[in-house]
């Protein structure tokens, strides 16, 4: 009996790939969304102040930041927790696959998201005329949480691996 439910917990892992395949589609609608930005702003280019210039590629940024982030997700945790990524020899093989452990995912998810964070309210900052002072005061204190917490989580990462 023992067996049977290790078996069926151990194969229960593959409930994660259809997960993992859907994060793809949501990686295509960010594609969706950035070349409708860029479509957006192109007829208008010449109209447009540089402030506003500014505040779409900032967009753009962070798109493409949580594209990425999706990508090593996806990859990542696929190959930690379901299955190896079997990437013929012909063809190319992201240097970092196979590499993240869940301890070095959780990490860079971690400091994804700061870089994430910070293009934000680099976009609060380029507007700050619009926007109330406390929502301000919100952003700085979320973005600081999200910094100390990255902070945290890669220092008591180190000390474990340090004390192996």
């Amino acid at each position: 009996m023992e067996q049977i439910f290790e078996k069926l917990m151990y194969a229960s892992r593959w409930i994660m790939a259809p997960i993992y395949l859907g994060l793809s589609l949501v990686l295509i609608g960010l594609g969706i969304k950035f070349f409708q930005e860029i479509f957006h702003i192109l007829p208008i280019i010449f109209e447009i102040t540089e402030v506003d210039l500014v505040l779409v590629t900032l967009s753009l940024i962070d798109i493409t930041l949580v594209g990425g982030l999706i990508v090593m997700v996806m990859f990542s945790g696929y190959e930690n927790f379901v299955s190896q990524l079997d990437v013929g020899e012909d063809s190319e093989k992201l240097s970092w696959l196979g590499k993240l452990d869940s301890g070095s995912l959780k990490n860079k998810v971690a400091a994804s998201i700061v870089a994430i964070s910070s293009i934000h309210l680099l976009k609060i900052f380029m507007d700050v005329k619009n926007i109330d002072n406390d929502k301000i005061m919100w952003y700085l204190l979320i973005h600081i949480t999200f910094v100390l917490s990255a902070f945290a989580m890669g220092y008591l990462d180190k000390m474990t691996r340090a004390g192996k």
